[in-house]
């Protein structure tokens, strides 16, 4: 199996200028995303104690929850911030790369990539990932694979205002257009982003037969994140938040309010 290699600009991102083990547990829409992942995944994950790969784990935000329910998880993950973080909450983490896990084939009930498909500009590295992820899930598991909704940028960065930014306004343009973030640009990282087809597309072009896609966080998420930007009030336990989350679940069954996400989770069963 070949050898790969994490751009620079994504392990100097994660290691220097944001901490990934904040982002899901102090915005409100981060929260939201927390929260919304947790009940898909307890929708669809097999009874504990399943064996889970983490693939793309970070520090572990996911992987805390689900050992706390009982499941037996195994993190990877190319950033060694990460790994340390993880292992240092007395989690089991190893450097890896999503495209070419060590893992042995069949050796798990379900893999979740939660972050991989977010930072792969390349659609071969995508669909290796995804197929690495079917590779080591026996015949009958589960693969969950999260990515981040095309819209994203240009809903958030109404949130913050910042699309009145000249050097803003262009990459969101940019990514409207192409789903790429190139590396380079300020603001984030090199990063790649999904329309629901074009994820649905890539799980059935990596074998996976049967796709579902949700949105997670729904079509009011940027409300809420304007919400909390402009009142720099907490919002997570406010009457917004309740609706934001409302909205996400009500929203589930139309798949044109896909667009509205700020990521999206699809899940297949693993046919071999």
């Amino acid at each position: 199996m070949p050898t790969h290699s994490v751009g620079p600009e994504i392990i100097a991102f994660y290691s220097e200028t944001i901490s990934e083990s904040d982002r899901l547990s102090t915005s409100a829409d981060g929260v939201l995303e927390m929260v919304r992942t947790q009940e898909l995944l307890r929708r669809h994950l097999p009874a504990a104690p399943a064996r889970i790969i983490d693939i793309g784990a970070g520090p572990g935000a996911h992987a805390r929850w689900l050992t706390k329910d009982g499941y037996d998880v195994d993190l990877v993950d190319p950033v060694p911030r990460h790994v340390a973080e993880a292992e240092a909450a007395g989690l089991r983490s190893t450097l890896g790369d999503a495209r070419a896990l060590t893992a042995a084939d069949d050796s798990y009930d379900v893999a979740l990539v939660l972050g991989p498909l977010y930072h792969l500009l390349d659609h071969g590295d995508r669909i290796q990932a995804l197929r690495e992820a079917a590779r080591v899930v026996r015949p009958g598991g589960l693969v969950a694979a999260a990515a981040i909704g095309r819209y994203a940028s240009l809903f958030e960065h109404v949130a913050t205002t910042m699309l009145t930014v000249d050097r803003v306004r262009d990459a969101v343009t940019d990514i409207l257009v192409s789903g790429i973030h190139e590396p380079g640009r300020k603001g984030f990282t090199s990063s790649y982003f999904h329309t629901g087809e074009s994820l649905a597309a890539e799980m059935r072009e990596a074998g996976f037969s049967q796709p579902r896609v949700y949105g997670i966080e729904g079509p009011a998420w940027s409300a809420l994140k304007a919400t909390e930007q402009h009142t720099k009030d907490s919002l997570v336990d406010s009457k917004i938040f309740e609706a934001a989350l409302t909205a996400a679940r009500i929203a589930e069954p139309h798949p044109e309010l896909l667009a509205a996400s700020s990521h999206m989770l699809a899940v297949a069963p693993v046919e071999k």
